[in-house]
């Protein structure tokens, strides 16, 4: 029986960098294979990786475009690349989170880091995703998908593939779009906006206008375009481009939405192999993102009134250069590397009616804001029998400027050992340290709002993660288990402070712990069941001035899932699974968090091949209906809120879902 189910829970442990395979090492990462062919509900990358790794969490900001958590951390505290390419969104509220600029459609695979143990990417502190993306074949390949789903979703993706061996070439383009999800009570994004004035009828500027509160939710469209070039048979030069193109994304619960958000991601590479018996590879790669995002308050009530119709406009590029050498000597493997980059930030305020910059002094949200940085790192690994080992260490000195605001100096030093032992061919224990630092971005230090005062605090200190993690593997013809535990030390960790009048943004200590549990049971030949399930808790060291709560934001409760997987006839796979949260009442309530109810989902799902080209799915998610949140109301966010001590408002998730996919291969 073939063991690698769709959206299985099996965690496998990787290490790796450019062409050279390292030893497994479990202890920081989980890998997901086969995500564009088994993520089907729609092209949020979000929604796929928070069903699939159990130490994920989605925030829920839109139909489309949500965000993650790795153990309970967000934004600069995880980083993204695609590819080697570093990603980062304009929107300083995080309507474009960095995994919205790739879509599940062009990902070959994905790897997600837990803890502070990649040195080859800036700001890895609490954990990481990386995202490798589909590679152009030698020979000819192709498919074609349609997708439909409940509230007009329709989606059409197609990637062709092909070459010969000294040129291959690759694109892969979709669109999609949908309505306005309903949630478990019926009520669309307008209509939980509706329900919420009801009560807190100070908030009616947020309401969509009449003329748009049946509006789509959002369209987009994605086109990736990749070239690689044999130059000579150890060497190779790589092309690839990839532009998204989002339109009119409404984002419920905050105050304004996106009026569009255009991304081209670029880049270049050239990769030498076999150089020597010990030189094994170098890889020299030089990338550059831009991000033009306009947001504002069109589609509400609020812009009735001409002074309230304003659009906050942000741009950010980025761009870097990486080069990573390989060695193998005397059996260790050794990456060396260097990495630097800058990005570029900014974002202006102005008068949709007039197409004029509010009043002097507020105009700009972020002012041209620069973050540079260079950085070394190298990894080492080896294997002695039973026991392997990594030793990874990264140095950054980074310098963050401003217009108008003071700048920033930051320098950190960041290592991590890994070590693994089998116990014997089924079981193995492992253990990791780790140390790693991120400094502040633009909008943490330099955020200004509209009506001119500072929410950014300039004089912020970097945070520094100290982390343990401890697990142990089993894997059998019987079944695979493996449980991890973690504890993290965070100094001068960044946090939101709701009561300052301003500079909100300010430095604290604190401490998150948990464990995760991944499993998989080979009940028969046909049968396999599929179970993951995290805990964590954060607790800062001593509450905000003017505050008593040392909860710590953004920790989920225990949450898990059950899948029951059964193989039939030609590789078809029917799947039921259950999805369940407990209760969220463990929150920062100072800081804006609420109780959230426990809920507990149904989803079903049946992959039917028809033959060896051509395969369809139909499925439903929540087939109960179920009324639930998935994400709490932290205030560092700009939410809907009625002021004073209302609460502010939640975003439940989509009702029954029911969906289709049609995919055709050759």
């Amino acid at each position: 029986m073939n063991k690698i189910i769709p959206l299985s829970l099996i965690a496998i442990a990787t290490l790796y960098s450019s062409e050279v395979e390292l030893a497994p090492i479990s202890v920081e990462s989980t890998v997901i294979t086969e995500v564009s062919q088994n993520a089907q509900v729609s092209a949020d990358l979000a929604q796929a990786l928070s069903t699939s790794v159990p130490s994920i969490d989605m925030n829920r900001r839109s139909g489309i475009a949500n965000d993650i958590y790795i153990r309970g951390q967000k934004r600069d505290n995880i980083s993204v690349d695609v590819d080697g390419t570093k990603v980062q969104g304009a929107c300083v509220n995080r309507m474009d989170p960095p995994i919205s600029h790739i879509i599940t459609s062009q990902i070959d695979e994905i790897e997600v880091i837990e803890g502070p143990y990649d040195v080859e990417n800036m700001g890895t502190l609490s954990g990481g995703v990386r995202i490798k993306t589909k590679k152009p074949t030698k020979d000819l390949h192709g498919s074609v998908d349609f997708g439909y789903g409940s509230w007009n979703y329709t989606k059409i993706g197609v990637t062709v593939s092909g070459g010969n061996d000294r040129v291959r070439a690759l694109v892969s383009g979709s669109s999609e779009s949908s309505d306005q999800y309903k949630d478990g009570n019926g009520d669309t994004i307008a209509e939980q906006i509706d329900k919420y004035v009801v009560t807190n009828p100070a908030a009616a500027g947020t309401k969509f206008k009449p003329e748009y509160k049946e509006m789509p939710a959002y369209k987009k469209k994605s086109i990736m375009a990749k070239l690689f070039v044999n130059v000579t048979d150890d060497q190779e030069l790589r092309l690839s481009v990839t532009k998204n193109k989002s339109d009119d994304v409404l984002y419920g619960n905050s105050k304004m939405d996106a009026l569009y958000d255009d991304s081209n991601i670029y880049a270049v590479e050239y990769n030498i192999k076999n150089i020597s018996e010990v030189y094994k590879n170098i890889n020299l790669k030089y990338y550059y993102s831009d991000v033009d995002h306009p947001m504002a308050t069109k589609y509400r009530m609020s812009s009735n009134v001409v002074a309230q119709n304003n659009t906050n406009h942000l741009k950010t590029t980025m761009q870097g250069l990486k080069l990573k050498n390989n060695f193998d000597i005397n059996n260790f493997k050794l990456l060396v590397g260097l990495d630097g980059s800058k990005r570029t930030w900014d974002g202006n305020y102005y008068n949709t009616t007039t197409g004029l910059p509010l009043a002097a002094g507020n105009s700009k949200s972020l002012d041209d804001a620069d973050t540079k940085n260079a950085a070394i790192f190298a990894k080492l690994d080896k294997k002695y029998g039973a026991f392997g080992f990594s030793l990874g260490a990264r140095y950054d000195s980074t310098k963050i400027t401003h217009a108008t605001e003071q700048s920033n100096d930051y320098t950190s030093f960041g290592a991590n050992l890994m070590t693994s032992y089998n116990l014997n061919k089924e079981n193995k224990v492992f253990l990791g340290f780790g140390q790693a630092s991120r400094v502040p971005d633009a909008r943490e230090l330099y955020f200004r709002s509209s009506n001119g005062s500072w929410s950014g605090t300039p004089n912020l200190n970097q945070t520094t993660n100290r982390e343990v993690d401890l697990g142990y593997e089993a894997d059998n013809n019987t079944f695979k288990v493996k449980i991890k535990g973690f504890y993290s030390m965070l100094s001068d960790y960044i946090y939101y402070h709701k009561g300052a009048a301003s500079n909100n943004f300010e430095n604290i200590d604190a401490t998150v712990y948990g464990a995760e549990l991944t499993a998989s049971v080979y009940a028969t030949d046909d049968i396999t069941v599929d179970m993951g399930a995290s805990y964590k808790k954060g607790e800062k060291d001593k509450a905000l001035t003017g505050q008593t709560d040392t909860d710590l934001s953004d920790m989920a409760p225990l949450r898990g899932n059950v899948a029951v997987n059964y193989e039939y006839m030609n590789g078809s796979m029917a799947t039921v699974e259950v999805q369940a949260s407990d209760k969220w009442d463990t929150i920062d309530s100072d800081n804006g968090e609420q109780v959230l109810d426990a809920w507990t989902i149904l989803n079903l799902k049946v992959k039917h091949a028809v033959n060896k080209n051509f395969n369809f799915t139909l499925g439903v998610n929540n087939l109960f209906d179920e009324t639930y949140a998935m994400n709490n109301t932290y205030a560092d966010l700009i939410l809907i809120t009625a002021g004073g001590s209302s609460d502010i408002m939640l975003m439940n998730e989509p009702g029954r879902y029911v969906y289709t996919n049609l995919n055709f291969k050759f």
